[in-house]
């Protein structure tokens, strides 16, 4: 036997190996999500202010609270953004704003939405005299405006970043809790959940490990809404006064730009900086936000697979529901 005989077996074993390959499904939710552009812009957005957020220290080193001497300087080599009325650096508060304005945001949206999932979901399936309860409590916080509660409750608890999180959280769960509460309704009907309550399955296992993992895109699609108002609101009690004032943050930079008067002396660079920072992460998250409706909304679902079809088939684009003209 020859040294090509002896090769032949490893070769063939080498060639039968399996490869692991790794490849996102056309189908599967995150395809769709980084196939938007629209989500992909997003993305980079919020991405870029959380990662100048957790570089602060390396960004803007030192303290940004550090008074600088001069008051209201424009922008110049030595101040890349000017100094507010307050005599400290622009740059530095909106780096290290970005913190914990972004801490309140994911941290008020997570706890929001794990409220809204949680009463929701037991809500939707139980019915009855729990739904009714539940349901009562979900009306009542809808009903109740949300600003004056909002401020009601930053006024009266010692002021901190939780107090925050936990007023946001309590004013701005019942809007996701009637959209899990409708689709637990809606799921509770279907034959997978008939056959786990059948094969004699807890209540809460039904609803915790059978319900949610189909419920995974309209809850995130809530928690990323949340995080944008959380952001928007904490900005806006900040900007009032209705936060610490201490703590640096896109909104106390613009409550303490306006108490300085910077906004009548001309001095853009105090406020405008935080302002656009906030907006532009409104405008990453509703960008997400738009790319996880194209996977929950069933006309935009149904539009795109159309597409698709007509794309490979060469055809003209048509709506989701074509109407095809009547030859009298």
């Amino acid at each position: 036997m020859n040294e090509a005989d002896n090769k032949q077996p490893m070769e063939t074993k080498s060639a039968s190996k399996p490869k692991l390959t790794f490849k996102l499904s056309r189908t599967s939710a995150l395809y769709t999500l980084l196939g938007s552009p629209k989500a992909r812009v997003g993305f980079v957005v919020v991405m870029f202010f959380v990662l100048a957020a957790i570089f602060a220290p390396l960004i803007a080193p030192g303290d940004p609270k550090q008074f600088m001497g001069a008051t209201t300087q424009p922008p110049s080599a030595e101040f890349i953004l000017g100094t507010n009325p307050q005599g400290k650096d622009v740059f530095a508060q909106v780096i290290w704003g970005g913190r914990l304005s972004l801490i309140i945001g994911f941290g008020a949206g997570g706890m929001m939405i794990l409220i809204a999932t949680i009463i929701g979901m037991i809500a939707g399936y139980f019915r009855g005299v729990v739904d009714d309860i539940l349901n009562f409590i979900m009306n009542l916080f809808l009903v109740i405006p949300g600003l004056p509660l909002l401020v009601l409750l930053s006024a009266y608890l010692k002021p901190g970043t939780s107090t925050v999180i936990l007023a946001l959280a309590i004013t701005g769960w019942a809007f996701n809790g009637r959209i899990v509460r409708a689709q637990t309704m809606s799921l509770r009907e279907k034959d997978f959940v008939a056959a786990a309550v059948v094969s004699g399955e807890p209540a809460l296992k039904v609803i915790f490990v059978h319900i949610l993992p189909n419920m995974v895109n309209i809850i995130v699609g809530g928690f990323i809404g949340g995080v944008t108002y959380s952001i928007l609101a904490a900005t806006g009690l900040a900007f009032l006064g209705l936060a610490s004032t201490q703590d640096v943050t896109w909104g106390t930079n613009l409550f303490w730009a306006q108490n300085g008067g910077a906004l009548m002396i001309g001095a853009w660079w105090a406020f405008m900086p935080s302002g656009l920072a906030v907006a532009l992460v409104a405008f990453g998250l509703a960008l997400i936000n738009y790319g996880m409706d194209e996977i929950t909304n069933p006309r935009l679902t149904a539009e795109r697979d159309i597409r698709s079809v007509l794309k490979k088939a060469r055809l003209p684009r048509m709506r989701a529901t074509p109407v095809v003209p009547h030859e009298h």
